[in-house]
């Protein structure tokens, strides 16, 4: 237990939840995971800050990265959900963009959220330029509303063609439903995403009203244990954007909560390397479910415009660009019919979990491999729950089930499963580098997670990686990103007009109204800011081209000229593109407007070692480690024990109480400053 004015990071992952406690008056951390609770994440929340913190009123407070949301996606549990729009179009959310589930395959179906019979249609027509051709009638509205009431439904979203372009129609259907509706759960579609383009505005705010009942009950579960344990802090819930908004916002806009855990990570990677002198990284956020990655590139976070949770679940909102592959702790190693060694997409998760957890799975996973090849300690596992591991139940399984069916001893088996779930991580690291023009080679990996520091050797080697920094606490890396993201809110409006067209200085001004908007609503979450960042962009695009590009724009005291507009385009564009298409009328499509509440920064040094002695004063015990296809004696060290610059040649094992460090045999590790581990291919010389 540590002293008092805590501000507390806690990310829900699939297997474990993960806390981070900063004393702010001391600047003494602490860390700890437990198991993640299913059903309720607060029970397992709620337990893992009551391990490091005695008092809950000492808490000023809790940054929550949350997969609710996520899960409920991807587990099509959200709730019975209707829909109320334009008469002829209820199939546009199941019409999406003509896209199949397999690019190349010839089968393949898609499911929609909500069902057909609950997609009502009513009469109203708004025209592309913003004109009321047809006002919507309320009384139709109501009469819908109560049909859909009648059939179940506890959200309801309402859909208008156009309805970016002029609101009007939907905000009176809005009225006239929450006239009938017995619950707050109403979303109009302009609030969510007043943006061009009918079907990721219709999926958006479709999926925001999927999610509302159950993001909020989750809420204010969590609201009421926190209250009980006499906690009166500030909650915030990180965002996909890897900002943080109020638990009021998460509420209403739950579909900003996507991908929220793996966003703190890569927010925390980028200020971890900043800090050691690293611009350029890839993030590799290994859990026990998934593989996800990132790309950080000259110190900025990639942003995408929207993304897929799952085939045909597009959420159009600014997100950390991540990808996400099974590959996890938890993944299920499997021969198919074919004879083929599988590893994924299936997890144990944390229950049953592992083979080695002996909690009822016959089916080996990642984290037994690794267990059997010797690089996890069995009398030492992470999490708190197990007291020990059972070593020889994984290697039968192991034997079983891929061993006996490949004719491979159970070694060799275990070293397969992980050789190819590597390949799976590697090949999901070349997407995000290679594929995008970018050299590896600039670039250090950022292993994180409970199980990533125990691959990166091997991605080094596989990628063609320049090296890999593991932080100080690798498996409570997104709940530290917690704590360091800022507040942001963004805010999207279509225009669609040519620059000619355009009045820009009143689009300056325009944007600068909703940016002021927007920082009162920043300003007024009772959270301390170090200050208040205003951002501005607008998606434009030469006539004729069907994508945008993302041109950033200043707005200076004399106002916005077009002149300034071509000027920031051809810029943004040439970059991109290498050219430009002289001749070519522009279009301003979309504005966007982005404020940052900056939260004070965390001293890094607060991670440095202290105390630290030499590798050899910290060696606890030599363990036979099977890699390339032999075994080899290994030293293990206790990583939080080491002094700043310490070198360790591998082979070499590095534990502590969030994770495992490998090092490979032709690779080396070495303690930075801030207690970092940085790991190269340059062996240490005596």
């Amino acid at each position: 237990m540590i002293g008092p004015a805590h501000i507390v990071g806690v990310d829900v992952g699939g297997t474990f939840t993960d806390v981070f406690v900063l004393d702010e008056a001391s600047g003494e951390i602490a860390i700890t995971k437990v198991p993640s609770t299913f059903g309720d994440q607060s029970r397992g929340l709620i337990e893992g800050i009551g391990r490091e913190v005695e008092d809950f009123a000492t808490i000023s407070t809790v940054v929550h990265g949350t997969t609710v949301g996520t899960n409920a996606l991807l587990e099509r549990k959200g709730a019975r959900t209707g829909i109320i729009t334009t008469r002829g179009f209820k199939d546009v959310l199941e019409m999406r963009r003509r896209d199949r589930p397999t690019t190349w395959g010839l089968r393949g179906s898609f499911e929609p959220v909500v069902s057909r019979q609950l997609r009502l249609e009513v009469d109203e027509r708004v025209l592309a330029d913003g004109t009321v051709l047809e006002p919507v009638d309320a009384a139709q509205v109501r009469e819908a509303a109560r049909e859909l009431l009648e059939a179940g439904c506890q959200a309801v979203c309402v859909f208008f063609i156009n309805g970016y372009a002029n609101a009007e129609n939907e905000r009176r259907a809005v009225e006239a439903v929450r006239a009938v509706w017995p619950n707050g759960y109403v979303t109009a579609a302009t609030e969510i995403l007043p943006e061009i383009r009918e079907f990721e505005r219709l999926s958006s705010a479709a999926l925001n009203a999927y999610l509302q009942p159950v993001v909020s009950a989750y809420l204010d579960r969590l609201e009421v244990a926190l209250d009980q344990s006499a906690f009166a802090g500030d909650v915030l819930i990180v965002q996909s954007n890897g900002g943080v908004m109020s638990i009021d916002a998460a509420k209403r806009y739950p579909v900003r909560t996507a991908l929220s855990g793996p966003a703190a990570g890569v927010i925390a990677a980028r200020a971890v390397a900043s800090a050691a002198g690293f611009d350029n990284i890839i993030t590799c956020d290994m859990g026990g479910t998934s593989f996800d990655v990132s790309l950080v590139a000259d110190g900025r976070v990639e942003l995408a415009p929207q993304t897929s949770i799952d085939f045909g679940m597009v959420v159009r909102t600014p997100m950390i660009e991540i990808t996400t592959i099974g590959a996890g702790g938890g993944s299920i190693a499997w021969v198919d019919r074919s004879g083929l060694l599988q590893v994924g997409p299936e997890s144990a998760g944390s229950h049953p979990g592992p083979v080695c957890y002996g909690q009822g799975n016959t089916r080996p996973t990642v984290t037994d491999a690794n267990l059997v090849l010797g690089r996890i300690n069995a009398e030492r596992p992470i999490g708190g729950k197990l007291d020990r591991l059972d070593i020889d139940t994984a290697r039968a399984a192991i034997q079983a089930e891929i061993g006996d069916k490949l004719g491979l001893a159970a070694e060799d088996a275990a070293e397969a499963v992980l050789r190819l779930a590597n390949a799976k991580m590697a090949g999901a690291i070349r997407l995000v580098s290679i594929e995008k023009g970018h050299d590896p080679a600039k670039f250090v990996a950022m292993p994180f997670g409970g199980g990533g520091a125990l691959h990166t050797g091997a991605l080094i080697k596989e990628v063609g990686l320049g090296a890999a920094l593991v932080p100080r606490y690798p498996g409570v890396t997104s709940a530290l990103g917690c704590v360091v993201a800022d507040m942001r809110y963004d805010r999207v409006q279509t225009v669609n007009r040519l620059l000619d067209d355009l009045d820009a200085g009143g689009l300056g001004a325009e944007m600068q109204a909703v940016a002021e908007e927007t920082e009162a609503e920043v300003a007024s979450s009772g959270v301390t800011f170090r200050g208040i960042d205003r951002f501005y962009e607008v998606d434009m695009l030469y006539l004729g081209q069907t994508h945008t590009v993302a041109v950033p724009v200043d707005i200076p005291a004399g106002g916005l000229t077009a002149e300034a507009i071509q000027d920031a385009f051809d810029r943004t564009y040439r970059a991109a593109y290498g050219r430009l298409l002289d001749g070519i009328p522009v279009r301003v499509v979309n504005y966007r407007v982005s404020v940052s509440g900056r939260r004070p920064d965390l001293d890094m040094t607060l991670f440095a070692p202290r105390d630290g002695k030499t590798p050899e004063a910290y060696r606890s015990e030599m363990r036979r480690v099977y890699a390339h296809g032999r075994f080899w004696d290994t030293p293990v060290y206790q990583r939080l024990s080491l002094a700043a610059g310490s070198r360790i040649d591998g082979p070499a094992l590095l534990e502590q109480p969030d994770t495992t460090i490998f090092v490979d045999p032709d690779l080396t590790a070495s303690v930075d400053e801030f207690g970092n581990l940085f790991l190269s291919a340059e062996k240490a010389t005596s």
